[in-house]
């Protein structure tokens, strides 16, 4: 299927493999989506739970949790943005991804070695890392088709 440019109303034609980025960025996006959405309701309401899975006390003050719990759920409300169009969001993937995510896990590794924090904390470092170079990849495997502006469904 091919789509008019947006300038010109002429046909663009898909470079190959092109099909695949928008899909291979969604499901980057969808993933991301849920993990910060589980994070975020496990923050806010299972505080309880993911202490006793992550073997530490409750945050003091509580308050610290409670915005962390938020500031995971508007991330993962701004996944949707690139889950609907992942070409045109493409700079939320890079900011969320690797930057945030990969920013994320270098500083929970840090902090175990520098502050001793907890070993189950590098399972966050862990995930966000993993987010971070997954996210890093599909969108440089994909750099070209958005540079080309070519669009294709997906």
């Amino acid at each position: 299927m091919e789509r008019s440019s947006r300038a010109t109303g002429e046909p663009r034609v898909a470079t190959p493999g092109a099909s695949s980025s928008p899909s291979v960025l969604r499901g980057v996006a969808l993933v991301s989506l849920v993990y910060d959405g589980l994070l975020g309701l496990a923050l806010l309401a299972g505080r309880g739970l993911l202490q006793g899975w992550l073997g530490v006390g409750a945050p003091d003050p509580p308050i610290h949790a409670d915005l962390n719990g938020l500031f995971a759920l508007a991330v993962a409300a701004g996944y949707l943005l690139p889950c609907r169009d992942p070409q045109r969001y493409r700079a939320y993937l890079w900011v969320m991804g690797p930057f945030l995510k990969g920013s994320g896990a270098l500083l929970f590794a840090a902090d175990r070695v520098l502050r001793g924090s907890p070993a189950s904390f590098l399972l966050f470092a862990a995930c966000d890392g993993t987010l971070a170079l997954v996210t890093f990849w599909a969108l440089w495997r994909t750099r070209r088709q958005a540079a080309s502006g070519s669009v294709s469904p997906g």
